[in-house]
């Protein structure tokens, strides 16, 4: 079991020094976002891979807190993300774009 724990650590650090990486290089803005959930993600696994070895459960508030905050984080970032992108594409892609109420509709 200890070896599970120290390989599973092992991964865990390999991955946030990466997403560390990406935070620290990343060419726009929601690549170092992406990238900041992901250490967050690796965060909480951690501190569950923690608490699976000490056998307590203490800090499973902890996790919920911080799992509720990278979701928020994320999910504020992508429709703020959305919003700022500049609308270049025309209607004929498919995609469904809503309009201002005082905007008439095109024939």
């Amino acid at each position: 079991m200890t070896v599970v724990i120290w390989l599973s650590a092992a991964m865990l650090s390999v991955g946030g020094f990466l997403a560390l990486i990406r935070v620290a290089r990343g060419p726009s803005a929601l690549d170092r976002v992406v990238a900041l959930d992901v250490v967050l993600s690796g965060l909480i696994a951690a501190i569950g891979l923690e608490a699976a070895y000490n056998e307590h459960g203490l800090t499973l508030p902890v996790l919920a807190v911080l799992a509720l905050l990278g979701f928020v984080g994320s999910v504020t970032i992508a429709r703020f993300g959305a919003e700022s992108e500049p609308d270049d594409s025309d209607d004929s892609e498919g995609s469904v774009r809503s309009r201002p109420d005082d905007q008439e509709p095109r024939a």
